[in-house]
């Protein structure tokens, strides 16, 4: 059976448990910016008392152009995030495109993430169980925009069996027509019926897909956020940028860092309203 409520360091994530959040920027840029980012979401953990975990990316593989700039790598991204536990007193994340990153990845990181696109690769998904596993830690899969969340057991099954029950799965929207993802909030109880912690990714549910890079609606994020807690998700992921429309990927999507502490303060108040209503 899988772990529900799950541990992330001193915070629990699940059933009735405060939000988690895990933010921070989409790719890493530069030493600079982890660091700058993730000791203002320190400070604003500090200020609301609540659970975030800091997430950047080392590698953009899915990137639309081959020219887009995709990050500095596994080796010098992992130096980098095991920097932000040390440091700023963060936990950590971020996401893996090859089973071979899954034991380097979960060595450093309490969380590790498969994307959406990929998680129906069983070999990926797998190695990233049994590497968290391994270290004590969790993975957090993301529900493809192609599945039905019902169909998520799955995945689930695949992390159980593969010798890790701490599992989060995460709704990031689904594919409707071209160029665009909906939410389908019923999604949340839907796989919070696998009995495992259901995380909304309210910046990549935003996005427009298509063209030369992708797109997105960053003034929906809070709305959809929102609603998402409303509908009782156990945590919320965003990705967030002192000036998105400098960041050198997802900019359209992420939220400025400067008001970052507003939205989650309503979300936290959301939360305790939400779970006074739940049996």
């Amino acid at each position: 059976m899988p772990v529900n409520p799950v541990t992330i360091g001193k915070f629990r994530c699940g059933r009735g448990q405060p939000l988690l959040f895990i933010a921070g920027p989409c790719v890493i840029e530069s030493d600079q910016l982890v660091m700058d980012v993730a000791g203002r979401l320190a400070e604003i953990a500090a200020e609301l008392e609540t659970a975030i975990v800091f997430k950047s990316s080392f590698d953009k593989a899915n990137r639309t152009s081959l020219h887009s700039f995709r990050g500095p790598g596994l080796e010098a991204g992992l130096e980098l995030l095991a920097r932000v536990p040390k440091e700023i007193g963060l936990e950590v994340t971020t996401d893996i495109h090859e089973a071979a990153q899954a034991e380097p990845v979960a060595a450093v990181c309490r969380i590790v993430q498969i994307p959406a696109f990929l998680a129906r690769q069983t070999d990926l998904v797998r190695a990233a169980a049994e590497a968290t596993a391994r270290y004590g830690s969790i993975v957090n899969v993301k529900k493809p925009q192609f599945v039905a969340p019902e169909d998520t057991i799955h995945i689930v099954r695949k992390c159980e069996d593969s010798g890790n029950p701490n599992i989060l799965l995460t709704e990031r929207g689904t594919t409707f027509g071209y160029g665009r993802l909906v939410n389908d909030m019923r999604a949340i109880p839907i796989m919070q019926a696998h009995d495992v912690p259901v995380i909304f990714d309210a910046t990549h549910s935003v996005q427009l897909p298509g063209g030369p890079s992708t797109g997105g609606q960053r003034e929906m994020v809070a709305p959809l956020a929102r609603a998402a807690v409303a509908a009782g998700c156990d945590g919320v992921f965003l990705e967030t940028h002192p000036e998105p429309d400098r960041a050198l990927s997802d900019g359209p999507n992420m939220v400025p860092l400067s008001e970052v502490r507003n939205l989650l303060e309503q979300l936290i108040e959301l939360r305790t309203v939400v779970l006074k209503m739940l049996p």
